[in-house]
C-alpha cells in the first residue's frame, strides 16, 4: 500500500534561507543577558530520556507461534508487557 502524496509540499510561510544565510554580528550579542553567577547556580542539566529502571530488561531476539503473537497483539498497545507478565507468572509457579 503507497500513500499518495499532494502535488505541491506545504510551504511554512517563511524564507528559510534567508535565515540559514544569516551570519550573526558581534553587535547581536549585545541583546542578550550577562550571565550571572546566581543564574548559573540555578541551573540543571537536562540529559533526556526515561529516567533508568530499577527493574531492567534483557532484549532478545526470540520467535513464537503466530498464533500466540496475534493474541497477545489483539489485546491492543502494551501487549509485549503483557506478554512478559505471563511469562513471569509462569517462572514463579513453576520454581
Amino acid at each position: 500500500m503507497t500513500a499518495k502524496k499532494t502535488a505541491s509540499a506545504r510551504s511554512l510561510g517563511s524564507d528559510l534561507k534567508k535565515v540559514d544565510a544569516h551570519q550573526i554580528q558581534a553587535s547581536e550579542y549585545d541583546d542578550l543577558p550577562e550571565l550571572t553567577d546566581a543564574m548559573l547556580a540555578r541551573a540543571t542539566v537536562n540529559k533526556g530520556g526515561r529516567p533508568k529502571s530499577e527493574a531492567t530488561k534483557v532484549q532478545i531476539s526470540v520467535r513464537y507461534s503466530p498464533e500466540v503473537v496475534e493474541y497477545f497483539r489483539s489485546t491492543g498497545a502494551g501487549w509485549q508487557a503483557r506478554m512478559d507478565g505471563v511469562l513471569r507468572d509462569y517462572v514463579a509457579h513453576a520454581k
